[in-house]
């Protein structure tokens, strides 16, 4: 008698991964000559902190419904805590170049360093950023047809420090090197996505500073209140639309709002969609990658409560990318606010750098 034994097959796709930027090395972001802005390797330095390269179409139809950012970040002469970000900009097709003020641009991600020791392991930190959205954007028939995309890595850091704490730093003005790689699981699906782009606004430089703050006119909506509100027109209906918002509490004096964590409020047409309180429960599993001896991590453990009761985020973390569901939306004038009541910014330092963009897909009766 024969018997007829049933086997179950499991086929595990291969991650498809781009690879964007490849150990590129920032320099002093205070610094104004760009120290590599002769080198011909397809990429545009905007600065010493922020390097763009285009997406090519063939790379991007590689990709499939599903999408994380990678970003991993190797320590060089900077062991403090910085601020970084992916980018991404709507460049017109055919460009070989853009000024960033004058394209429309969002941001992906956000980070923050460890204070690192490049002497010592470890000595780079991966940061990943799953959001099938991305994808989306990426995948858009329409986006495409008029835009180029160009991906940013910026990472803003400064080596003084470093050129007196540091063995093998002296004199030295690299800061960090740094890989982006775009990382999809699922089968590529081409240009075949349908959805829309929003951007509202998009955190500026730490050099430029004035995001939002309650100190100066540029950064908020009535002085002495920490508020921004940022309208916008639909000219069609819209589904499934989202709000992307990404916001980070920055200010190291004294009793400065990086250290305090404070009620954010996010309305939308003046309804409550987001009621937040930034930070971290817990700390400690960043502490390997914080090898420069530093006043925040120290010789001991803290507690959960400690760290509950310190700081907006912890250094060599990521920065929480929040996601508000607004539903279908009528064509029209619409706003989101921002609010943080009780923002003090003593001394008038400080801000919160902020990012927000929409997606949305078409209502059906705007297609016709």
């Amino acid at each position: 008698m024969l018997s007829l034994l049933a086997a179950t097959f499991t086929f595990t796709l291969a991650a498809e991964t781009v690879e964007v930027f490849s150990d590129v090395v920032f320099y002093d972001g205070y610094r104004a000559e760009i120290v590599d802005a002769q080198k011909r390797d397809g990429i545009l330095r905007h600065s010493n902190s922020r390097y763009a390269t285009r997406l090519e179409a063939a790379d991007l139809d590689r990709l499939g419904r599903d999408m994380t950012l990678r970003v991993e970040i190797g320590a060089l002469c900077d062991n403090y805590d910085r601020i970084g970000s992916v980018n991404l900009a709507l460049v017109p097709r055919g460009a070989a170049d853009y000024c960033a003020d004058s394209v429309q641009r969002i941001e992906l991600a956000r980070f923050i360093t460890p204070f690192m020791n490049k002497n010592v392991e470890p000595d780079r930190v991966v940061y990943e950023f799953p959001d099938s959205a991305i994808s989306r954007i990426l995948r858009s028939a329409d986006l495409r047809s008029r835009f180029d995309f160009w991906a940013e890595l910026e990472v803003f850091g400064v080596p003084y420090a470093a050129n007196e704490q540091v063995q093998g730093c002296a004199g030295r003005n690299d800061v960090f090197s740094g890989s982006l790689t775009l990382v999809s699981d699922s089968l590529a699906a081409g240009a075949d996505s349908t959805i829309e782009l929003l951007p509202l606004i998009i955190r500026k430089s730490e050099l430029n500073g004035n995001n939002l703050n309650n100190y100066s006119p540029l950064a908020t909506d009535t002085l002495g209140q920490t508020t921004r509100t940022l309208s916008f027109t639909l000219d069609h209906p819209v589904t499934n639309a989202r709000a992307t918002v990404i916001i980070s509490n920055h200010g190291a004096n004294a009793g400065g709002e990086e250290y305090i964590r404070r009620r954010h409020l996010v309305y939308f047409d003046d309804e409550l969609v987001l009621d937040f309180i930034p930070g971290f429960g817990d700390c400690e599993p960043y502490r390997k990658y914080n090898t420069q001896p530093n006043g925040i991590y120290g010789r001991q453990p803290r507690t959960p409560e400690d760290w509950a009761a310190w700081n907006n985020w912890c250094p060599g973390s990521a920065i929480p990318v929040r996601h508000i569901q607004l539903g279908n939306l009528p064509a029209g004038t619409h706003s989101l606010r921002v609010s943080v009541p009780d923002a003090q910014f003593a001394d008038a330092q400080g801000d919160f750098p902020l990012s927000v963009y929409l997606t949305m897909d078409p209502a059906s009766d705007s297609k016709k």
